[in-house]
């Protein structure tokens, strides 16, 4: 019993390498549009395909950007500044890639421009710090998709969203969980919109990583505006020392994060080339073994790990807790 059962095990495992090992031919005749290429993932994506050979059309935040991207990839890499909160901005860019593209189509979207500050403590930011994070984060991933589907469609290509590991647990207040928990739901139901039309939609979820939003001077910086602006009644409740730790919190958590940026890009590479991309990618061993599994556990329990070792608000009696 036990030999057939691990037989049937490692038959599994390797009818799963099978699958995910074909890879697509003619792969230089593919064009991918993506998002945010300034830095981190997308400026590694951008050179990464370019390399396996394929077009790649890539927007920056910022004309420095789109130039230094330039100058490290060949004529393949084509490059457009585009801010995806300006609705102009992706009409204009739409038309863009339409007019290289042409009668292909548009074989792959990789919605990873993002921002994550201002985040932080829930009650001292404004409705204003939510939407500017919901903005980019969500609306622009929808609106860009929306914008380019046409052309997608066209090809029969893939929409590559990168959500995160916030996007199936909440690790942190501000709107960047909550806009990574949109792009889980708005994936999901174009998946299932777009399976007749031979389009496939893939999610990326990143655990934590070395990039600009985790930059712990950044970070800190926001926490220390955030505290600022709020009213001396928010202060006095929470208190010098809570603010202190959550400033102590900020500088150890970036210890913790990967500098492995390919663990991203090779989950969206194999998205937009293999022939049966996944679903879902988890990237990081953080995502996999810690937060993940956690996600599925009961409230209470997660809710007690999350919350290990934080330090209560000065007006927080023992008797409360």
């Amino acid at each position: 019993m036990w030999f057939l059962a691990l037989a049937l095990l490692g038959f599994a495992l390797l009818y799963k390498w099978y699958r995910q090992s074909q890879i697509l031919e003619n792969l230089s005749d593919k064009y991918v549009f993506i998002t945010g290429c300034d830095t981190g993932f997308g400026y590694l994506l951008a050179k990464q395909l370019d390399k396996r050979g394929m077009n790649v059309l890539a927007s920056c935040l910022t004309e420095k950007g789109a130039e230094n991207l330039k100058m490290e990839t060949s004529s393949r890499v084509q490059t457009i500044v585009l801010d995806v909160t300006n609705s102009e901005n992706v009409r204009s860019a739409t038309k863009w890639v339409s007019t290289i593209v042409k009668n292909k189509g548009l074989w792959g979207l990789v919605n990873n421009a993002g921002i994550g500050i201002p985040g932080g403590i829930n009650e001292w930011l404004t409705t204003e710090d939510f939407v500017k994070i919901l903005k980019v984060n969500l609306i622009g991933v929808i609106d860009v998709t929306l914008n380019m589907l046409p052309m997608i469609r066209k090809a029969q290509g893939r929409v590559v969203n990168v959500s995160s590991v916030a996007g199936r647990i909440t690790i942190c207040g501000g709107g960047y969980c909550i806009s990574k928990h949109g792009v889980e739901s708005f994936s999901d139901s174009l998946r299932r919109e777009m399976l007749p039309f031979g389009v496939k939609v893939s999610i990326i979820e990143p655990g934590f990583f070395k990039t600009e939003l985790t930059n712990p001077e950044i970070q800190m910086q926001t926490v220390k505006l955030t505290w600022e602006k709020t009213s001396e009644e928010v202060r006095k409740s929470y208190g010098a020392q809570y603010f202190s730790k959550c400033c102590e919190y900020v500088d150890k958590a970036s210890s913790f994060c990967s500098t492995r940026f390919s663990l991203v890009t090779d989950s969206m590479e194999h998205a937009l080339t293999a022939v049966h991309p996944w679903t879902r990618y988890s990237a990081g061993w953080d995502t996999k073994l810690i937060l993940i599994p956690i996600s599925y556990m009961p409230s209470a329990f997660t809710d007690f790990l999350l919350t290990l070792g934080q330090p209560k608000p000065a007006q927080v009696s023992s008797s409360s807790t």
